[in-house]
């Protein structure tokens, strides 16, 4: 490996890894909270478990409506000033959440907070792609998505210790949760536009040669992929058959993760738990989570064959999830649960590897953001399921059985969907 290339890329690592982030992990205990407030929070506010999964869902709806324009603008303006606006608009709505009164206004600011929200993952997966060449992107998006079992782990414990603030200043405890942990976001938005640099050729930070190397590179890439795939349009790409492949995957992975995420909370405390106590048994499978997946992303690192290990993971949330539901209150859902994190963040950063490989410029910001637009409906799907089955039958069993049936198609479409040029597989192994 040239020496230029080392120390550029550790330069660029160094940079941009821990700001982006620590974003996410502002970003995901914003998406948690939600679950560990109704600890408290349905009972002040008379939500009962379907109407809490609709306010869980609807969120989505504004993220899908506003999720291709968003990402479209990002690459259009750049990422900096757009990033910032995001952090800032979805902050003040987070923290808006401690007005709700009832079941209108819990579900207006559900959506509002998706609409504010939309394009803030897609953007940072399309972002590391005008940094980093694709031998280094399955790593670096593993290293960002570590975000997401690191935020289980801490987002847990955090936001139940909130719950017990109830009763000061006349607040209740969510709404001190809410307040506390969506103003830092707003401000997370000026550090983005004190620090964001939007492409390698404004960064003042690296020298002129290793500019000229990575923008060498990354340029060369492109039309490898664009001479194998040929260049498509921005239309072309979205109605790309891999394309709409990729979202069902994602939609299957969106399904599983978010119906977990909302309910699983009230699962742990249905084995007779206290808030408190909730807060930290729920993190223990995202420490198993977190070690699963940089374990798992390391042996994929020496295989080109990002779908078959993607499925693997895939498969193995399955049967967690199927083993959750069978396994209810005994000692055995811990395991299944550890199960469940590994497979899904696992799979994770080896799917968003995989549009780049024949996607590039407009075409990539467009189709990136209709994957995890489609993919996030999921968060309608998964929510509102496990609701209704909890509602009907008294049980979270069935829905957790459709959660594995989502994976699991999941894991049989992956395995058919893309395959990388012989060129870019090539340096996937290197």
């Amino acid at each position: 490996m040239p020496e230029i290339e080392t120390i550029t890329i550790r330069k660029v690592a160094k940079r941009l890894l821990p700001l982006i982030f620590l974003l996410y992990v502002v970003c995901l205990i914003d998406r948690i909270n939600l679950s560990f407030a109704a600890l408290t929070m349905n009972r002040d506010l008379g939500l009962n478990a379907y109407v809490y999964g609709l306010g869980a869902s609807i969120f989505f709806i504004g993220y899908f409506v506003f999720e291709v324009p968003s990402n479209l603008l990002l690459d259009r303006v750049g990422a900096r000033l757009w990033i910032t606006r995001i952090m800032i608009s979805w902050g003040l709505a987070s923290a808006a959440m401690a007005l709700v009164s009832g079941e209108t206004s819990f579900l207006v600011v559900r959506f509002l907070l998706g609409f504010f929200e939309a394009g803030f993952f897609p953007g940072m997966i399309l972002y590391l792609t005008f940094w980093f060449p694709s031998a280094y992107r399955a790593r670096v998006i593993a290293a960002f998505m570590l975000a997401i079992p690191v935020t289980g782990v801490i987002g847990g414990p955090l936001a139940t210790s909130m719950l017990e603030l109830n009763g000061t200043l006349g607040l209740a405890g969510w709404q001190w949760m809410f307040l506390l942990e969506g103003i830092p976001a707003a401000l997370m938005g000026f550090v983005v536009l004190a620090f964001m640099t939007d492409r390698p050729s404004r960064a003042n930070w690296l020298r002129p040669e290793e500019k000229q190397w990575l923008e060498d590179t990354l340029h060369r890439e492109r039309q490898e992929v664009e001479n194998a795939h040929s260049r498509l349009s921005l239309w072309q790409a979205l109605i790309d058959p891999r394309v709409l492949a990729l979202s069902l995957v994602y939609f299957g992975i969106g399904t599983a993760t978010y119906g977990v995420v909302y309910f699983l909370p009230q699962i742990i405390k249905g084995w007779g738990l206290s808030n408190l106590q909730t807060g930290f048994v729920s993190s223990i499978p995202d420490i198993v989570g977190t070690i699963g997946m940089v374990v798992w992303g390391f042996y994929s690192d020496r295989s080109t064959d990002r779908r078959r290990s993607a499925a693997t993971a895939l498969l193995v949330c399955t049967v967690g999830l199927v083993g959750l539901g069978l396994f209810g209150a005994s000692a055995w859902s811990l395991i299944a649960m550890a199960m469940v994190s590994v497979g899904l963040n696992a799979s994770r950063p080896l799917f968003w590897a995989l549009p780049s490989l024949f996607l590039s410029r407009t075409a990539a910001a467009g189709a990136i953001a209709l994957i995890n637009a489609l993919g996030n409906l999921g968060g309608i799907a998964g929510p509102t399921m496990l609701g209704w089955v909890k509602t009907t039958t008294g049980s979270f069993s069935g829905g957790l059985y459709f959660l594995g049936a989502c994976t699991f198609i999941a894991a049989i479409v992956v395995l058919m969907s893309v395959r990388a040029p012989s060129r870019v597989a090539a340096s996937l192994a290197e």
